[in-house]
Order: C-alpha cells, then structure tokens, then sequence
C-alpha cells in the first residue's frame, strides 16, 4: 500500500508540475495513455494523480469525456485574483493581530538582505520565486493554516501568467524596487499591528498586478501556440 501511495505522489508531482506550467494546452484533452507511456506508470495511479488535480482546480473532468486542462481566460484569471485578494487580505488581518514578534522580526530582516536582489536585471523566475517566498512566509504569520493551503493553490494556478506579466514589466523598466517597497510597506504595518493598514496595503499591492495579469492572457495564448517551425 505504502508502495501504491508513494507512486500516485510522484506521479501527481510530475503532473501538477506540468499542470502548474501548461505543459497541457489549456482545455485540451488529457491523454492518459501517452501519460503512461511518458511516466513509466500504469493509468490506474494516473488516473488517481489526475482526479486530485480537478479537486485542485488545475484540470476538469467531463464525463465520458475524460479530463482536460483547465481553461485559460481573463475571467478566470479575474475570479483567481479576487480569490488571493480574500486569502491575503484576510491572512495580513490576523498576522498584524497574532503574528510572533520574533517571526516578524526575521521577516523584516530577511526582506532588507534580499532587498538588493529585487532588480530589472534579476532572473524572472528567482524574483517570483522571492515575490512568493515573501507572500507565503506573511501568511504563516496569521497561524492560519488552511490560508496558507490556499495560498500555495492560488500561486501555483497564477504562476504562469506571473511570470509573463514580470518579464514584461522587467521589459519596459525598473520593477523589482516598486515591489519590494510594497512589501516593506505591508510588513511595516503588520509590525506596528495596524491591521487596517496591512489590509490596505495588501490589497492594493494584489489590486496593481491583476490588471497585468489578465491582459498576459494574450501573451500566454501567443507563447503556448507558437507555430511550429
């Protein structure tokens, strides 16, 4: 059993992995053989690994159908925004009411050591990497567990889009400054206990970015769809 358990885990890690990055075309059919083929695993474990990816929302399933990748729109990235938006505003709440002064402190001081990292010249991915690492440690501040388990759902389905919104941003100028002061600005409120403020701030620090993310919706289609040569 034990066996069984730790096959379906690595089989649902390559898969949310791919999921995660739409190595699927969005509301494509999933073919479960050619996943077989691909991870060297039967399609029972698969098809296991599949179904906690639709609980997950990264897949769908339609009945008689099978399953297919989740769909990519500027609706559904509006409805993903306006979810992080509730998680994060909620989680900075009760942070800035029950966050540990110890942990706050080390989040404050490790946001001054990476703050220098935070350029137009940086790796895309090690900024979001950063951006994330900031959004999930704030949220362990509010003690809240399942906030956090919804956190890291929220970020994996976004990701993609992030990143093309980051590398466009890092295009046309400076941005990992403007991000980093947001970040300085929410903590500091949260270390003063000013929930009212760290709300504020948080989500006006989301609000900036989801404007962005949804027009990267075109951008994505074009990146995901690049004729073949």
């Amino acid at each position: 059993m034990a066996k069984t358990e730790s096959n379906v885990d690595r089989l649902y890690d390559a898969l949310r992995r791919m999921a995660t990055d739409f190595s699927f075309k969005p509301d494509a059919r999933i073919n479960e053989s050619a996943l077989a083929t691909q991870l060297d695993a039967s399609r029972t474990p698969i098809r296991e690994a599949l179904n906690r990816l639709v609980a997950e929302g990264f897949l769908t399933f339609q009945s008689g159908r099978g399953f297919f990748c989740r769909s990519l729109s500027p609706e559904l990235v509006m409805d993903l925004y306006e979810a992080r938006v509730a998680v994060e505003v909620e989680a900075v709440r009760l942070a800035a009411r029950r966050g540990d002064e110890r942990d706050i402190a080390v989040l404050m001081q490790e946001l001054e050591d990476i703050a220098p990292d935070y350029t137009s010249e940086a790796d895309t991915e090690a900024l979001l990497a950063m951006d994330e690492r900031f959004h999930t440690q704030l949220c362990a501040l509010s003690g809240n567990a399942e906030l956090a388990r919804m956190l890291a759902n929220l970020n994996d389905r976004i990701r993609y889009l992030r990143l093309i919104d980051l590398r466009r941003l890092q295009a046309i100028g400076p941005h990992g400054q403007t991000m980093v002061s947001a970040h300085q600005r929410i903590l500091d409120a949260v270390a003063r206990r000013d929930a009212e403020g760290a709300m504020a701030e948080m989500r006006a620090h989301i609000e900036r970015r989801r404007e962005g993310a949804t027009k990267a919706v075109r951008d994505a289609y074009a990146q995901l769809y690049v004729p073949e040569h």
